[in-house]
C-alpha cells in the first residue's frame, strides 16, 4: 500500500470514499456534493488529504483529511485530523494505521505541535486504533459546540 497527498486530479478517487464516510455519519449519499466540497478544500489549500491505495491499483482504499489550526499558547501550528475513513472491504488491514502514521509524519514535516481529533464515545474500534498508535485521550478539557 502507498499513501499519497491528494491533488485535484485525485477527486474522482476521493469523492466516493468521502461520500461513504458521510453516509457512515448518517448523511444521505451525494457524490457530486462530496466532490465539490473536496474540490473547494483543495483549490483553496484549506485542507491536506492523504489517500491510501494498493500498490497494484490506483483505487483509493481510505483517506484522512487534516485541517490547519494553531496553538496560541505554544505559538505553533496544530493539525485537526477531522476525517479518517477506510473502505469496509479493507478494514483491519492496516490502512487506517498507515494513514494515521502519515498524518503524524506530516505534523513533524510542518513543524506542528501535534494533531488533535474527536471521535464518538461509542466508536470503540476507532478509539482502540488511535490509542494503539499512541494517541492519548484528553481528560483535562471539556469541549463545547455552538452550531449556528
Amino acid at each position: 500500500m502507498h499513501i499519497r497527498r491528494a491533488t485535484i486530479s485525485d477527486l474522482e478517487d476521493a469523492a466516493p470514499l468521502f461520500d461513504a464516510y458521510r453516509q457512515f455519519y448518517g448523511q444521505r449519499s451525494d457524490v457530486a456534493a462530496a466532490r465539490d466540497f473536496l474540490d473547494e478544500r483543495l483549490r483553496r489549500d484549506e485542507s491536506v488529504i492523504f489517500l491510501a491505495a494498493a500498490e497494484d491499483k490506483r483505487e483509493a482504499l481510505g483517506f484522512t483529511q487534516l485541517y490547519p489550526s494553531f496553538s496560541s499558547v505554544s505559538l505553533k501550528r496544530l493539525w485537526v485530523l477531522n476525517d479518517l475513513f477506510v473502505g469496509p472491504n479493507v478494514r483491519r488491514g492496516g490502512v487506517g494505521r498507515r494513514l494515521l502514521e502519515r498524518a503524524r509524519e506530516w505534523a513533524i514535516e510542518t513543524g506542528a505541535k501535534g494533531l488533535v481529533l474527536a471521535t464518538a464515545v461509542d466508536n470503540s474500534k476507532a478509539r482502540a486504533l488511535y490509542e494503539s498508535c499512541g494517541w492519548q485521550r484528553d481528560d483535562g478539557f471539556q469541549h463545547y459546540y455552538l452550531f449556528v
